[in-house]
């Protein structure tokens, strides 16, 4: 089965600084390429854990005895650890993108390039997908999903468009939504600007940002002192929250002071930002967007 080779290999899990006997967490595990090189570096005591609420993941699943798949969603992170009777962690590391799996199996509905079924469901169990989204969301639901999701100009014409369409019967496929929206695009830029679409579509059916959000609240009570975060991202929407979440502990706003105008911040960042070389870009183009951040727990 094929899984996009691992983005940001080696300097997303040196950011981890990986003791032997440590715990660590790999909240994204798709084809196994990050846990991998984590189980290389982990000692006969260490533990690895690893996350993925894609059943096809399962088939990727490591034969070590220190390393445990659990198939959920990162958003449960803390809970499931719990099951296994781990309260703190030494590392946890995120890759956020969508695998080359997912987007190649056309079925699935991830990519602009098949004629599928609107789908996009990373969690097949999941009732929400693609088509509800297209089907059942009113104008002004699309439009604020398009806005927010994509920062598309013509988001109102879009969604009336959308609407419209279905009034005369449902829109089932992929080449459906492709072919009514296309003439909206702009010339030259159709495929950039379908992908902005899917993704604002993905991002919606997984609860993408609310998972985040809830993922990074949960970071600073699991992490031991000391403990390392390394997360990659993928679109601004991403990558903001991380960073103001590593920044401040905040998702808005900035921290409070106490009386002496101390403010007390949960992480520190260990470096400034990582991004894939011109050769790793090169053998891997769904590197070109990924951004590394790397914090350690004060």
């Amino acid at each position: 089965m094929e899984y996009h080779n691992p983005v940001l290999l080696k300097e997303s899990v040196d950011g981890l600084d990986i003791k032997p006997d440590g715990i660590y967490v790999d909240v994204t595990f798709g084809g196994g390429g990050h846990s991998r090189e984590i189980l290389k570096r982990l000692g006969e005591g260490g533990r690895l854990y690893a996350f993925d609420q894609d059943k096809d993941a399962l088939e990727n699943k490591i034969d070590d005895s220190r390393f445990t798949l659990i198939n959920e969603n990162f958003r449960f992170l803390k809970r499931f650890l719990r099951f296994y009777g781990v309260k703190q962690v030494d590392g946890i590391l995120g890759d956020f993108g969508v695998s080359s799996h997912q987007f190649n199996e056309a079925e699935r509905g991830f990519s602009t390039r098949f004629d599928a079924k609107l789908d996009m469901r990373m969690n097949q169990g999941s009732q929400l997908s693609a088509y509800e989204v297209i089907n059942e969301y009113d104008e002004e639901q699309l439009k604020k999903l398009f806005y927010a999701y994509a920062d598309l100009k013509n988001a109102p014409k879009l969604s009336r468009v959308i609407v419209a369409e279905r009034s005369k019967g449902p829109i089932e496929t992929s080449e459906q939504l492709n072919e009514l929206l296309k003439p909206l695009l702009f010339k030259g830029k159709e495929n950039k600007i379908l992908a902005q679409i899917y993704q604002a579509i993905r991002i919606e059916v997984n609860q993408e940002i609310e998972v985040l959000k809830e993922f990074l609240l949960q970071t600073e009570e699991l992490l031991k002192p000391g403990g390392r975060l390394s997360l990659i991202s993928y679109h601004s929407l991403e990558d903001r929250l991380v960073k103001r979440y590593i920044r401040s502990g905040l998702f808005e706003g900035e921290p409070e002071k106490d009386m002496f105008g101390n403010v007390f911040v949960p992480f520190k960042k260990v470096k400034g930002l990582v991004v894939p070389s011109k050769e790793e870009i090169k053998e891997n183009n769904r590197a070109r967007s990924a951004k590394l951040r790397i914090a350690t727990k004060l």
